[in-house]
């Protein structure tokens, strides 16, 4: 929901920010990883009971994971790389932030109500494989109730209001299995309209690098070779070229296809004027067959 409705304005106040941001010779992935250094302290913070301080630091620890796309847009270093890493620290802070919770209640609470955050754990991992497995099948899954940016604004409820918690845990536990039906739901509708075809990521063109030229596998081995520097003998040069030319007009690989057809065509046709090798050998009582 919150991608679908609320991304473009969030994107036209982190944009400013994101360009001052540059200037600092910044890299993505450093906000990255210290949105999931902040995440740790919060945790200990929020397990031993210290809401205020945990709600500090868990807003501190948002802020770098909101501003690291928009940095990698602004400085042109958006690389799969950082998306691999920007996605395995957010469930890594979504462990300890609701892990910390669980273990606050378990000392706070009597009965088996630590075992809440938990759950919210257990079916918000589910949100995030159903959008990681769409997407590798060339669906989309995104949008949902109760997706991250949802859950943590709920998590920092949570901490402020204390007298609240258990009810918008709960709040959060039903949004998000809704997210997770509503994501099945959509993908469902999606392989059903494909059929039985294969998925569109396997239909789609394989997109070969910046730089990638179609050819012999000699001829792109010997430009990998040149390029990072490889010294290339000259003996290996003809060899490429010849490898290269065969089969080819006016190659010798052709000339012998030329003459070796026109021996099979005389033996076709009758000709007695076979002067092939083994035909001389013949008539000169060689011993070879």
């Amino acid at each position: 929901m919150f991608d679908g409705r609320f991304r473009t304005g969030v994107d036209r106040v982190t944009r400013p920010v994101a360009r001052a941001l540059r200037a600092t010779g910044l890299a993505p992935d450093h906000l990255t990883a210290l949105g999931l250094l902040l995440a740790v302290p919060a945790a200990w913070a929020i397990a031993t009971g210290r809401l205020g301080l945990g709600l500090g630091l868990l807003i501190a620890s948002a802020v770098p994971d909101l501003l690291d796309g928009a940095l990698a847009k602004a400085s042109g270093r958006a690389s799969i790389r950082g998306a691999f890493f920007d996605s395995v620290a957010d469930r890594v802070t979504d462990a300890l932030i609701l892990t910390a919770l669980a273990w606050y209640l378990q000392d706070t609470h009597r009965g088996h109500i630590f075992i809440l955050p938990v759950a919210v754990l257990g079916v918000s991992l589910l949100v995030s494989y159903e959008r990681a497995k769409a997407e590798s099948l060339g669906f989309n899954a995104k949008g949902g109730l109760m997706e991250r940016a949802e859950r943590i604004v709920v998590e920092c409820a949570t901490l402020a209001f204390s007298f609240m918690m258990i009810p918008l845990l709960w709040l959060m536990l039903v949004l998000t299995a809704a997210t997770a039906v509503q994501r099945f739901v959509m993908v469902w509708r999606q392989a059903n309209a494909a059929g039985h075809r294969p998925p569109p990521a396997d239909r789609r063109a394989f997109t070969r690098r910046p730089g990638y030229e179609a050819g012999p596998m000699s001829a792109r081995w010997r430009a990998w070779r040149e390029a990072n520097g490889w010294p290339v003998r000259p003996d290996r040069a003809d060899r490429y070229e010849r490898y290269r030319n065969r089969g080819r007009p006016g190659s010798a690989t052709a000339r012998w296809q030329q003459r070796r057809e026109a021996r099979l065509t005389r033996l076709r046709d009758g000709d007695g004027s076979d002067t092939s090798v083994p035909a001389r050998r013949r008539s000169a009582g060689s011993r070879r067959p």
